[in-house]
């Protein structure tokens, strides 16, 4: 909707209106101008000593951002090939929605960069994993903590590389954006309660569960730390929580589902420190995500 400076002045001077009704129309009508509105609430809360108004300015500013959100989040899992990468970057804007994305890019590409030029196609499947370990966690020294550590900032991408903190989901989605960009056959497989990576038989059908031929896993690797466990050591995890019925080949997980995931598990971090709204929009995202038709991505 174009701005019109007349209209947003008169908009804008009943937002003190202590009438609700009144406030609520005028809300609804400045939300319809999208962010290009934001710039004229911060200016609005700069010049008001009311904090009762400041608080509504401020909750109108977080709902421009959080339509917003809504908004790409639709457009990210609609496309043929959602970006595991973008999608993280979408997470991290719940939470920052003024994210300087292109800064988050070219830090990925400069480790993009360094892992490629340790790579050729010589190396055995290990020693290509050794690689990507060698530059993650050695070079760039990233450290993986546990998803029972409940903390939402290990959960954004950006503060993930600049602070070298982070769990298995962004440390992963990383890992797995870096597989994917230099070609090699690393998926994240859906095990209970974890969130692990297959080295998988390129000879095998991602995609297709009836087709019937080459399918095997070298190995997995724990994006926390690259550690590498075998089938057998899946296996034991398996039995240990009753879950051998599970079988031993699991399809690779979306991209889609990853962000799925990932927003569940940080919502569980919100409602375990009573920050009871954040997980609630949290849980509107997840449901974008799950009424979204099927993508061609998952045919």
């Amino acid at each position: 909707m174009p701005i019109q400076s007349k209209d947003i002045n008169a908009l804008l001077r009943l937002i003190d209106d202590p009438d609700n009704e009144v406030y609520d129309t005028v809300a609804s009508t400045l939300l319809n101008y999208g962010r290009e509105i934001i710039p004229s609430l911060e200016q609005l809360w700069e010049v008001t000593e009311d904090e009762g108004v400041q608080e509504r300015i401020e909750l109108l500013i977080h709902r421009v951002h959080f339509n917003d959100l809504q908004h790409d989040l639709l457009e990210w899992s609609n496309t043929k090939h959602p970006e595991l990468l973008r999608g993280a970057i979408l997470v991290a804007k719940f939470q920052f929605p003024d994210l300087n994305v292109p800064a988050i890019l070219s830090q990925f590409d400069h480790i993009r960069r360094n892992v490629w030029l340790e790579l050729n196609n010589y190396l055995t499947p290990v020693e290509q994993v050794n690689v990507f370990n060698s530059i993650l966690y050695s070079f760039y020294k990233l450290q993986g903590h546990e998803l029972t550590e409940r903390d939402p900032k290990y959960f954004f991408i950006n503060q993930v590389l600049e602070s070298r903190q982070g769990n298995s989901y962004t440390i992963g989605v990383i890992y797995l954006a870096l597989a994917e960009i230099l070609d090699i056959p690393i998926f994240a497989v859906d095990v209970p309660r974890q969130f692990i990576f297959a080295y998988i038989d390129t000879m095998y059908n991602l995609f297709d569960p009836a087709y019937t031929g080459s399918s095997q896993v070298q190995f997995y690797v724990d994006p926390i730390s690259g550690m590498i466990y075998t089938q057998q050591d899946v296996d034991n995890y398996l039995h240990k929580i009753k879950a051998e019925n599970m079988g031993s080949m699991r399809p690779p997980m979306l991209n889609r589902q990853i962000i799925y995931k990932m927003m569940e598990e940080l919502c569980l971090c919100y409602r375990y420190r009573r920050e009871e709204q954040k997980a609630d929009e949290l849980q509107q995202l997840m449901k974008l995500l799950r009424e979204q038709p099927a993508s061609e991505e998952e045919e």
